[in-house]
C-alpha cells in the first residue's frame, strides 16, 4: 500500500471554465472524484500535487484527505498544459474494497537479451501496459518479464509475464510484448522504400 497522501477540500462554488481558470491562477487544481457514489468536485493544492506527481502512476493508491475524510484513490487522468507548465484538472477514482477492479498496469522488461549483447540485435517493446483484474489489495505496481534469454527474432508474450496468483491478466496470452529485431532489418526497410520510389520519380521526370 502506498503512503502517498494529498489534501483536498470540497469545491462548493465558482464552477465552470472561468472558475477553474481562477482556481489554477490562485495555485489550486480543480478535480473530480469518481467511484461508486456520485462524482465529488474537489480542489487540491497545485504545489503539493506536482511535488509528489513523480512518485505515483495510474495504479498507485493515494490517500486523499478530503476535509478529514480519507479516501483511497487512483489518479486516472491529468489535464496538463505543457507549454505553460500548469495542471488544469485531475480525475481521481475512488477504490471500493471487496469489489474486483479492472485497470492497466505497466509492463517492465528485465535483463539485456543475448540477441542484443552478442548478436547485434535491438530490443523493441511493443506493449507497455496490460489490462488486469484483481481486488484492490492485490493490485501490483507493475508486471515484469525477463528478456535475458531472447535471441534474434525471439519474442516475449503476455503469457511470459510474471503474474501473481491473485491477479488475472485480461490481455490475449499470445500478444507480443517485446521482440529482438535485427539491425539489418531496421536499415533495410528505408532502403527498400527508396528503391521503390526511384522508378516513380523517373516516370514523373518523363
Amino acid at each position: 500500500m502506498s503512503d502517498i497522501t494529498l489534501k483536498a477540500c470540497v469545491r462548493k462554488s465558482d464552477f465552470g471554465s472561468a472558475g477553474s481558470r481562477r482556481l489554477v491562477r490562485s495555485g489550486s487544481i480543480p478535480a473530480i472524484i469518481y467511484g461508486k457514489e456520485a462524482p465529488l468536485a474537489v480542489v487540491i493544492n497545485a504545489k503539493e500535487f506536482t511535488s509528489k506527481q513523480h512518485l505515483f502512476s495510474e495504479t498507485t493508491i493515494i490517500k486523499l484527505d478530503v476535509e478529514g475524510t480519507v479516501k483511497d484513490v487512483f489518479v486516472k487522468a491529468v489535464q496538463e498544459d505543457f507549454l505553460k507548465g500548469i495542471i488544469n484538472h485531475v480525475d481521481f477514482f475512488e477504490i471500493t474494497y471487496g469489489v474486483l477492479l479492472r485497470t492497466k498496469v505497466q509492463v517492465v522488461l528485465e535483463g539485456t537479451p543475448v540477441g542484443v549483447k552478442t548478436m547485434g540485435g535491438v530490443l523493441e517493446q511493443v506493449v507497455h501496459e496490460v489490462e488486469i483484474e484483481c481486488f484492490p489489495r492485490n493490485l501490483p505496481k507493475e508486471l515484469k518479464a525477463d528478456v535475458s534469454a531472447l535471441k534474434l527474432f525471439d519474442t516475449v508474450r503476455v503469457a511470459d509475464l510474471v503474474v501473481p496468483a491473485e491477479v488475472k491478466v485480461l490481455a490475449d496470452a499470445d500478444e507480443t510484448i517485446a521482440t529482438v529485431k535485427g539491425v539489418k532489418e531496421e536499415v533495410a526497410a528505408p532502403a527498400a522504400e527508396t528503391a521503390e520510389a526511384a522508378p516513380a520519380d523517373a516516370e514523373a521526370e518523363k
